[in-house]
């Protein structure tokens, strides 16, 4: 087998494969052979079919099968005996296929790029350090209760807060709009859930009154139709209702499953989740430092195809989070290349990092992943015991633990300066990093 290789560009090879016609030959006669052994054809016994007649019927198929053969085992040889790595399948260009010659062709692909991890040592990160005070337990608690309160029949004039149940019918220019008319809507005041002007209106209405409104559409609203334009609404509430705050009591307690211990046994179970959500806050924040600093000082150069699969990943992800009847290709590529680029440039950089410095997943840090996890459910050993039975989801586990060693070290090697700041500002979601 005779190859050479011409790189056309950073990235992409040209590689020029010839295979002997002996060795195509071969593979050919060895599929006519198998065929023999199993064609069934008039006048002859299954087996006995002369292989004169079975080349007259099958020589065709069998040089096109062993054909297409023969390219995909040359083309992994070649790249063996080349030491390439193809960041996808080739694109396969016929220069030579006629019987009775050697087979001669064109793969053009993409490789993956060789990298060498520098840099980490001009790596800025600002690591946060909080704690989770009595007083963030407190506003937890508060947030809590919000979350689950209780409407209750008022009598009096509604308040922001106050959940009301309306009918109303919305014009624009006179005439009834699609989408502006509802029967038994509860609308809590003041939850911002309508168009600007609508809530604020209702301040002070009672149960049984009727109230015609006019706000105006927000000049970017979503209905272009609508946008800018001034409406009015004839409303009906039909019920006014105050919002009452559940007691700190077992009832409440039981609906976050803590049923022993009262007040303070609630209290500190609400302080584990928050040290929880406290831990995996800052971790994902340095770890978010991390790879903008890896995208910083390492650019790369991603190969398109290499993209193109991240692309579909992506599509693929819209259409199940979202639904609707969209398949993923009718999604514009352009919407997800810059996140792809992104996703990919990383993938290399980590899987460098990994065979850099010669990382392995830490079977104690996987058991110990694995139990935070389990902490968060009733039977916590059960799910320990679920994972360790499922090696896909124990291999998930492992991904994300040999990606924190990742991140460690890089720490280790980078500028990192340590930040005081309070629970909520720890906690608080990051901004979303650029594109790289």
């Amino acid at each position: 087998m005779q190859v050479s290789v011409e790189s056309t560009s950073a990235l992409e090879r040209r590689m020029t494969i010839g295979v002997p016609a002996e060795r195509i030959e071969t593979e050919v006669t060895k599929r006519l052979q198998q065929t023999a052994r199993r064609a069934k054809v008039a006048g002859f016994r299954p087996g006995k079919v002369p292989m004169s007649v079975i080349r007259q019927r099958y020589e065709d198929s069998a040089r096109q099968e062993a054909l297409g053969d023969l390219i995909q085992a040359t083309f992994y040889e070649a790249i063996v005996e080349q030491k390439l790595n193809p960041a996808g399948a080739p694109a396969v260009e016929p220069k030579s296929f006629e019987k009775g010659k050697d087979l001669e062709y064109v793969a053009i692909f993409e490789v993956i790029p060789e990298i060498q991890v520098a840099g980490l040592d001009s790596i800025a990160i600002e690591r946060l350090q909080a704690e989770v005070a009595d007083a963030d337990v407190d506003n937890m608690l508060e947030i809590l209760r919000k979350q689950n309160t209780r409407f209750e029949a008022s009598d009096r004039a509604a308040e922001n807060g106050d959940q009301l149940t309306i009918d109303f019918v919305g014009k624009v220019d006179g005439e009834v709009f699609a989408g502006g008319s509802a029967k038994g809507t509860q609308l809590v005041l003041g939850s911002g859930r309508m168009i600007p002007g609508f809530e604020d209106a209702l301040v002070g209405v009672k149960a049984g009154e009727e109230r015609v409104i006019t706000p105006t559409f927000p000049a970017d609203y979503q209905n272009l139709d609508l946008a800018g334009k001034a409406a009015e609404f004839s409303v009906t509430v039909t019920a006014v209702a105050a919002p009452q705050l559940p007691e700190l009591n077992d009832e409440f307690f039981t609906l976050f499953g803590v049923k022993e211990g009262g007040l303070d046994g609630f209290r500190a179970e609400v302080r584990k989740n928050m040290e929880r959500e406290l831990r995996q806050a800052i971790k994902s924040k340095v770890k978010n430092q991390v790879m903008e600093g890896l995208l910083a000082a390492n650019p790369v150069e991603v190969p398109k195809a290499l993209i193109g699969n991240e692309v579909n990943r992506l599509r693929v992800q819209a259409v199940q989070q979202f639904g609707g009847n969209i398949k993923p290709d009718q999604l514009p590529a352009e919407l997800f290349e810059e996140q792809a680029k992104r996703r990919v440039s990383l993938g290399l950089l980590v899987a460098e990092v990994v065979k850099q410095f010669e990382l392995k997943p830490d079977d104690a840090r996987v058991r110990e992943v694995i139990e935070e996890m389990a902490s968060a459910y009733q039977e916590p050993q059960q799910v320990v015991a679920w994972y360790y039975k499922n090696d896909q989801q124990l291999n998930e586990v492992r991904s994300v633990v040999l990606e924190e060693q990742v991140v460690d070290t890089v720490l280790q090697k980078a500028k990192v300066t340590d930040k005081a700041v309070s629970y909520e500002e720890a906690v608080k979601p990051a901004e979303a990093p650029q594109a790289a």
